[in-house]
């Protein structure tokens, strides 16, 4: 009896969920004026990929983030970053990362390193799971995937409660000390949703990111996907991330 109240308990919790965070979703589809008439959400999923080799950690994508994003510049606060990895191949289950500034203003060259050292930068911002823990624990629907795979939030809804940022095992979300609610990378929604590119792969030199749509068979990163041997960040865990990483070393957490 006490494992049937408790099913039931659960079904009525995910009702109320499922009703709230379609609530947020009609929320968000009425404050975005600027989508494409011709865009329709069920024809698209929506996947990142980054080629880790062409990463040269110039910051270039995290200053045009920042900018197109409105977030804030005095504060340790990203939608994406870059992190540089210094490995000694003697020890190479502890790598040496950091990210100063998030890789805003790039990073200073590393000088005299032994030939048994490797550097390199990885690119982080939000995986866009299509089985978000932070969506499962948002207790108002603040937090929500919308039918193109992108999981979005509404800060009009959002408490400030931080069980979401405590849930996301990638750290991809932070508190805006302006509205002391949530915020991280939307995929710059407000932008793919009139056809264009994000404003960190419409930056970046080198061709290291690219936006996919995973729905569409002729879209590049599926030959990406075909040509490289890629990885996702902790698969272990089950939440089927949609970024997609090219030459990631299995040190990087």
């Amino acid at each position: 009896m006490e494992n049937r109240r408790e099913f039931l308990g659960q079904g009525v919790r995910l009702l109320v969920l499922t009703g709230v965070a379609a609530a947020a979703w009609e929320h968000v589809q009425a404050g975005t004026p600027e989508a494409a008439e011709s865009y329709h959400t069920t024809d698209h999923w929506w996947g990142f990929a980054i080629d880790i080799e062409k990463c040269i950690g110039c910051g270039s994508c995290v200053r045009a983030c920042k900018t197109e994003n409105d977030v804030p510049l005095d504060a340790y606060t990203f939608r994406t970053w870059v992190e540089r990895y210094v490995i000694d191949s003697d020890d190479p289950d502890h790598p040496r990362v950091d990210s100063p500034n998030g890789g805003y203003d790039g990073f200073e060259e590393l000088t005299g390193l032994p030939e048994n050292i490797k550097t390199f930068f990885v690119p982080k911002l939000c995986n866009h799971c299509a089985d978000s823990p932070c969506v499962q624990v948002c207790p108002v629907g603040a937090t929500f995937d919308s039918p193109d795979g992108v999981v979005l939030v509404d800060k009009t809804r959002c408490l400030g409660c931080r069980y979401c940022v405590q849930a996301c095992p990638y750290g991809c979300r932070y508190i805006d000390p302006r509205t002391h609610t949530v915020d991280k990378c939307s995929l710059c929604y407000h932008r793919i949703t009139k056809g264009l590119t994000t404003a960190c792969v419409e930056v970046c030199p080198t061709g290291s990111r690219m936006l996919g749509d995973l729905k569409n068979p002729s879209d590049p990163i599926h030959a990406f996907l075909r040509d490289h041997k890629v990885m996702v960040l902790k698969p272990q865990l089950g939440t089927r991330s949609k970024n997609f990483y090219a030459g990631l070393d299995g040190s990087v957490r």
